[in-house]
């Protein structure tokens, strides 16, 4: 038992982790989260963007006017001497690290001889020859970015002069200069995070505060507490759902206290006529006792009313004392009066106390000892083995026995009849039920399993009912065992 308590605290962790709470605080950061990355995605395009554009324009607009300048005093044909004073003047005002590479036919010069070449691909040649205009590509070679502008040489005639001039330049710094601009703007998503769980940790606070009211309200509801009420704030929809709380649990409490002075009502109502009813039916009680000694004297159909009115007089002396009997239950006036009792001599005096003796098995260990009502279990026992007997078949058995931890006596009737219909198993103990409808007039009030139900909670016990898997039922009183020893310690 203690074993689920220690869970609850953990049960109650992992609830609290995965509520409301919890969820609008994840929801709240992974928008900032999804904000924040998305206008860093598009910071660093638009600035890589822009940056490459600016250094492209630069660049082609720089190149194509050197090579107009250069082109100007350039002879063709042309040797490699001087296509590679060709590249150098074009290269000298380009800036730092800019490469220019010549082709004049079959022959290529380039301002820096040891150059790598193959930056120039066989694309952007291609584009230069076939289109013969300016084209550029970026490329990356050895890890870093370069630009890389073709253009065709044209002299007067417009017409293409098989010279091509390429220029490649470093993109390095630009990548740097954007590298930077995407740090400057990541490092800002923590703050931004930071800030989306404080939010969030507020508006949770400011949701879930009703919420939890609410909740606490309804737990005291569940608990009894009609009267509870949850403090209504603003105007928005949890206000309107608190406000909706209280009038339902207005209503409820009304209509509660109705049906419990209802409640009241019948059982003071059946209880005073239970009371009033004692007095004129000892006096018929008495009267038809008389006439029923006395059948054998009259008429047969003197008789025969004098016995009938005898028995129905029993029965209804019967139903109203079980009547009376449910009262004291209902008002809590019913008492425990607990005597030292062997089990096996009481329930063997129950059973021939009523001419059972014969026609039940037992199965009642001597020496079991405890402290019980003896009345009670009377009671008890009588009705599940008249029941047994009434309604079951034969062999009716009584098992008594003790389970080997000693907190528990447990007593079982089993009988061999079809059992209890599946819908009668779930109110075989509610007062005036009868698993068979057609038994309009039977010895019983519908008031013998109810009192046996009521008698054994009374003890602390349980009383159920199932029907056995070979056939029959089966119904087991299970009774707290309160030792003569330890009752007398205490």
């Amino acid at each position: 038992m203690p074993r689920p308590r220690e869970r609850r605290p953990l049960v109650r962790g992992l609830r609290r982790f995965g509520g409301l709470r919890a969820r609008l605080v994840v929801a709240f950061v992974l928008v900032a989260l999804i904000s924040a990355s998305t206008a860093t995605a598009l910071a660093y395009r638009e600035s890589r963007t822009a940056v490459l554009q600016r250094k492209q324009d630069a660049v082609r607009g720089d190149f194509t006017h050197r090579v107009e300048q250069a082109a100007a005093n350039f002879d063709v044909p042309a040797d490699e001497i001087a296509l590679t004073r060709f590249a150098t003047g074009i290269a000298d005002g380009l800036g730092d690290g800019a490469v220019v590479v010549a082709r004049y036919r079959s022959l290529t010069a380039s301002s820096d001889a040891s150059a790598d070449r193959s930056r120039i691909t066989p694309a952007l040649r291609e584009a230069v020859r076939t289109r013969n205009r300016v084209s550029f590509q970026r490329v990356e070679w050895r890890g870093s970015p370069y630009l890389v502008v073709g253009t065709p040489v044209t002299f007067d005639s417009a017409a293409p002069s098989g010279l091509d001039v390429f220029a490649i330049t470093s993109l390095r710094a630009e990548r740097d200069d954007t590298a930077g601009v995407l740090d400057a703007v990541r490092d800002g998503i923590v703050p931004v995070l930071l800030l989306a769980v404080v939010l969030a940790l507020l508006a949770a606070g400011t949701v879930l505060r009703p919420v939890r009211e609410l909740g606490r309200a309804t737990r005291r509801h569940a608990a009894g507490d009609l009267a509870s009420r949850v403090r209504v704030r603003g105007r928005d929809e949890l206000a309107d759902l608190a406000r909706d709380f209280n009038q339902t649990a207005h209503a409820l409490e009304a209509s509660v206290a109705e049906l419990r002075e209802q409640d009241a009502r019948a059982k003071r109502f059946v209880a005073d006529v239970s009371h009033e009813l004692r007095t004129p039916l000892t006096a018929m009680t008495m009267v038809a006792t008389v006439l029923d000694e006395d059948a054998g004297t009259l008429p047969p159909d003197a008789a025969h009313a004098a016995r009938t009115v005898s028995e129905e007089t029993g029965r209804l002396t019967r139903l109203v004392e079980d009547l009376m009997e449910m009262s004291r239950f209902d008002s809590g006036a019913a008492r425990l009066h607990l005597t030292d009792t062997d089990l096996a001599e009481a329930v063997g005096a129950t059973l021939s106390l009523r001419g059972w003796t014969g026609r039940v098995h037992t199965d009642l260990p001597d020496g079991v000892r405890a402290l019980v009502d003896r009345r009670r279990l009377d009671v008890i026992v009588a009705n599940l083995v008249g029941n047994a007997l009434r309604h079951g078949a034969a062999p009716v058995t009584l098992t008594l026995t003790t389970d080997p931890a000693g907190d528990w006596i447990t007593v079982h009737v089993a009988d061999r009849g079809p059992g209890l219909p599946p819908e009668a198993l779930a109110r075989v103990f509610d007062r005036f039920y009868k698993a068979d409808t057609a038994r309009t007039r039977s010895e019983g009030s519908g008031l013998g399993t109810a009192i046996a139900w009521e008698n054994a909670r009374l003890h602390g016990g349980t009383l159920d009912a199932a029907n056995r898997p070979d056939g029959g039922a089966v119904f087991t009183l299970r009774l707290p065992w309160r030792p003569v020893r330890e009752e007398e310690e205490r």
